[in-house]
């Protein structure tokens, strides 16, 4: 027995340090190599989109996971400036998607929006010099691409609330009207009317993502 551990021992060491290091490397090829990591995706870009009710919009998005990102941002609607927040589900990281976002649009003053369909003859209206209101829009859509970039079409249904100013002045101010209907009743407003629509509402947009 002790002559049989004796020859593996000389064995061994006739191998020599190269022997043995070859060896060594041949059993490190043999083993599975681990597959690499996935690459991050850039979590960081601005997106730019156009639609109604949200007019030209200009935001940042944060994309903490691949089938989420939020957004925020401010807008132009040709009449005042306003505000957005949204968030998008994307159950595929693209393609598919479903989308809430909630803005505002401050007051402003809407005869200048007006004067640019009609022509320079319009006089301007009371009830246009105080244009604002609040929005909500829930959206499905399309989403193209999603490592760098990202063009989308999104469609659905927005929910808008606003106040007409000026109504009284702008009945008074009407000779068609002038306070008085057909039937001889005075009409007035002893506040601010509250107008509440819902309606269909789409937009198209491009995000870029940075870092």
């Amino acid at each position: 027995m002790r002559s049989v551990r004796s020859l593996a021992l000389l064995a061994v060491l006739a191998m020599g340090p190269s022997a043995l290091a070859e060896e060594t490397a041949a059993t490190v090829e043999q083993a599975p190599s681990l597959a690499a990591p996935a690459p991050k995706l850039p979590w960081l870009g601005i997106m730019a989109d156009a639609g109604i009710p949200d007019g030209m919009q200009g935001s940042l998005v944060l994309r903490p996971f691949k089938v989420l990102r939020a957004s925020v941002g401010g807008g132009y609607n040709m009449i005042s400036k306003g505000v957005r927040v949204g968030a998008t589900l994307l159950p595929f990281g693209r393609g598919p998607s479903g989308t809430i976002e909630v803005g505002r649009f401050f007051e402003g003053d809407g005869n200048a929006a007006a004067r640019s369909f009609f022509g320079a003859n319009f006089q301007g209206m009371p009830v246009l010099e105080r244009i604002g209101y609040d929005y909500a829009n829930a959206h499905l859509g399309l989403d193209f691409g999603y490592k760098r970039a990202t063009f989308y079409i999104h469609g659905g249904m927005s929910y808008i609330r606003g106040q007409i100013h000026n109504a009284q002045e702008q009945i008074s101010s009407d000779p068609s009207i002038n306070g008085t209907n057909a039937n001889g009743t005075q009409i007035s407003f002893k506040q601010d009317p509250t107008i509440k629509i819902i309606g269909p509402s789409a937009k198209i947009g491009l995000i870029v993502y940075l870092w």
